[in-house]
């Protein structure tokens, strides 16, 4: 009977000793959202490199800066081929000018970048920017590649 007395008891003074008098504690496990976290990241440092965007275009090398810039630019690209793309769909010279009219709302202040291959002929290049500049468009930019490669 001493035996009982005792053993109920200690169970009873164990719960005390712990502090559940309020309930279980809820906490978060950070540990699978940490795991999971850091996987994505492996995933997408890996695959970044791999997504190309926009026309491939080898651009002539500079000693120019980068500029920054907030907002999407808007760009026309010509390809080794001599073909334009503006915002990288193919587009013809004669709808150039119209195009852009569209994308940039008949606004001719805002800047447009011209990327052009280096083996594309430097007239095919002069003839695109004569285009647009010659439509009211008042800031065209070359584009090159400030990289020493």
């Amino acid at each position: 009977m001493g035996m009982s007395a005792a053993s109920g008891a200690k169970s009873g003074g164990r719960r005390g000793r712990r502090g559940r008098r309020h309930g279980a504690i809820a906490e978060i496990n950070m540990t699978p959202f940490i795991d999971v976290m850091l996987v994505l990241l492996i995933i997408f440092m890996v695959a970044a490199p791999l997504i190309a965007t926009g026309v491939p275009i080898d651009l002539p090398q500079t000693g120019a800066k980068p500029i920054n810039v907030d907002q999407k630019p808007i760009t026309v690209a010509i390809d080794a081929k001599g073909q334009i793309f503006l915002q990288d769909q193919a587009t013809l010279e004669p709808d150039l000018v119209g195009k852009l009219q569209t994308l940039t709302g008949q606004g001719y202040e805002q800047r447009i970048y011209v990327r052009g291959d280096r083996m594309v002929d430097y007239g095919r290049v002069a003839s695109v920017m004569s285009t647009i500049t010659s439509a009211g468009f008042k800031k065209v930019a070359l584009v090159t590649d400030p990289s020493g490669r």
